[in-house]
């Protein structure tokens, strides 16, 4: 059973932006420390955005802070964490993963804290 879905990914001309969205149950949307990683091409996975659960607050990796902006949903229809992606470079180009790891006081930029993960979406950037 897909517990976390990304959707969202595609391909986009340098400086253009993208919406990622990551669809989940409410329970991992409400318990649950909600982060954004990718992994480039030959390239280890690497951390992008967290998100913590109830107040919505990011912590964001120093590559994107100020063109990227994680959020949740608070549509109580809905549990979806979106990331929303401007200025877009091309050593953006990654598959993206969301993620989501038991809150305990801290949501953090570690991805062996996160314990469930989607099956990814590509975004590829060109120059």
């Amino acid at each position: 059973q897909v517990q976390l879905m990304e959707s969202g990914g595609g391909s986009v001309q340098a400086g253009g932006s993208l919406r990622l969205s990551c669809s989940t149950s409410r329970y991992f949307f409400n318990t649950h420390c909600m982060g954004w990683f990718r992994q480039a091409p030959g390239q280890g996975r690497e951390a992008v955005a967290v998100v913590y659960p109830g107040d919505g607050r990011g912590i964001y990796a120093d590559y994107v802070k100020g063109r990227f902006t994680i959020s949740p949903d608070n549509d109580n229809a809905k549990a979806t964490v979106y990331l929303d992606m401007d200025s877009l470079r091309p050593d953006d180009t990654a598959t993206y993963y969301c993620a989501a790891g038991r809150y305990n006081l801290y949501c953090r930029l570690v991805d062996e804290e996160y314990t469930t993960w989607g099956r990814g979406t590509p975004v590829t950037v060109s120059s």
